[in-house]
């Protein structure tokens, strides 16, 4: 069945990140002077104002740092996966994402929560990332 919902068109600056989740892999900016990583890309460092950065495939762990149950959603493209969880991910190198989180359902989802990327092959062209909590082991 194809892919019903909206999808990203990525601009020069994104390519790479795009890139990265087409093979399964979260990459992000790295800023070469101050070593700080960043999301969303940008053109100059939010540390050191630097532009110069390198892309480097990042852990894919982070805790949820805050998260909503959308139950209304803004594209009738999503109805038939309400409610589901928006949340901000924290990233154990520090930048925070805004994503979704799957697998778990909106009354055993929290703050602090362990999460680890999951990549859904929207296209051939598109992997959307998203979080899902951390397997125990």
């Amino acid at each position: 069945m194809p892919f019903s919902k909206p999808l990203p068109s990525p601009t020069d600056l994104w390519r790479p990140f795009w890139d990265g989740a087409r093979a399964h892999k979260l990459v992000l900016q790295r800023c070469r002077e101050c070593r700080a990583y960043r999301f969303t890309p940008q053109i100059l460092c939010r540390e050191c104002y630097s532009e110069d950065y390198d892309w480097e495939q990042v852990s894919g762990r982070g805790t949820v740092w805050s998260w909503s149950t959308i139950y209304r959603p803004q594209s009738p493209a999503f109805s038939e996966d309400v409610p589901y969880i928006e949340a901000i991910v924290e990233l154990e190198e520090g930048p925070k994402m805004l994503t979704n989180v799957v697998g778990v359902s909106p009354d055993r989802i929290y703050v602090g929560q362990p999460v680890e990327v999951h990549f859904e092959d929207a296209t051939d062209e598109i992997s959307l990332p998203k979080f899902r909590p951390m397997s125990r082991s």
